[in-house]
């Protein structure tokens, strides 16, 4: 009975000690986390409660008029759409792009396969910025694309592929590509080549081996690369303020727009606040889909 106690008594401290050991290495963490990001979220919040003018002078007060102005005007609920849609468009163009990449890597038998991975994944070792620079050299007036184009005799005249939506589309699509291709090699992790070859033994051909094996098996990494990349495509403003010249508005340039240039600071964190309430739809979203693919 005593050698029992004792042993209890043995267990529960390693228990405790091993809590201790667990809290003592989170909370640096949970302390890094506080001051880099809760912090200043809270300092954003309250700043967004606040009330600015065109002189750039801030109001310390407690009021909901940034954000009435907001809801209460047509042409911040037409941005907010057209950012929406900018997010989805991205995110299914970058998709159909990535997938077919992703795939390959994925099967081939190539001694040089992690060479290729490293080159699908490599454009992230330069800056969004340097790459947005490079698209506006491809698709302007002078650029390789124009060029091209006008030497094989197709066009007449240059066409209009950057200050438009256009533009900003497509280098949104080629600077997302990167992470929904490492999404997709992630979800392709539980991907048996058997159960492949088991489909197309039983009589099914390439597609439907495709949609009813391939496709409902790579669904988590799919789904993980849209939230990625359409969180990250909503919240860019450096690429649709570059190729878009200034003509193309969305959520995250107007943000920048109000705090830099406008100098409305709670306008701008009220506007920001309901980025991240989109934000939150989304995850939400995700995670009951993610829920159902993982019950079925």
């Amino acid at each position: 009975m005593t050698g029992a106690t004792g042993s209890h008594r043995l267990a529960t401290g390693t228990t405790r000690s091993n809590r201790l050991t667990v809290l003592g290495l989170t909370v640096p963490g949970l302390i890094g986390m506080a001051v880099s990001f809760l912090l200043p979220l809270l300092w954003l919040l309250r700043m967004s409660f606040n009330r600015g003018d065109s002189s750039g002078l801030i109001e310390e007060t407690f009021t909901f008029d940034s954000y009435l102005q907001f809801l209460g005007d047509s042409y911040y609920w037409d941005m907010a759409w057209e950012t929406t849609l900018l997010g989805l468009g991205v995110t299914a163009m970058t998709l159909v792009v990535s997938y077919p990449i992703a795939l390959f890597l994925v099967r081939t038998e190539s001694r040089f396969k992690g060479v290729l991975i490293a080159l699908a994944v490599a454009p992230l070792l330069t800056s969004s910025v340097v790459r947005t620079y490079g698209w506006l050299v491809l698709l302007g007036n002078q650029g390789v694309v124009n060029q091209a184009l006008l030497a094989t005799g197709l066009i007449d005249g240059p066409l209009a592929l950057i200050n438009n939506k256009l533009g900003v589309y497509v280098s949104l699509v080629e600077i997302m590509m990167p992470y929904m291709i490492l999404a997709l090699l992630a979800g392709f992790g539980r991907f048996n080549p058997e159960l492949e070859h088991a489909a197309q033994s039983l009589g099914a051909n390439r597609w439907r081996t495709f949609w009813r094996i391939v496709w409902p098996l790579s669904m988590p990494g799919v789904l993980t690369g849209a939230l990625l990349v359409f969180v990250l495509t909503i919240s860019s403003f450096v690429t649709p303020r570059l190729v878009g010249g200034g003509k193309v508005f969305y959520l995250a340039t107007e943000i920048y727009d109000q705090a830099t240039e406008t100098l409305n600071w709670p306008f701008a964190a009220a506007m920001a606040f309901i980025l991240l309430g989109l934000f939150a739809i989304v995850i939400v979203l995700y995670q009951r889909a993610l829920r159902r693919i993982e019950a079925q």
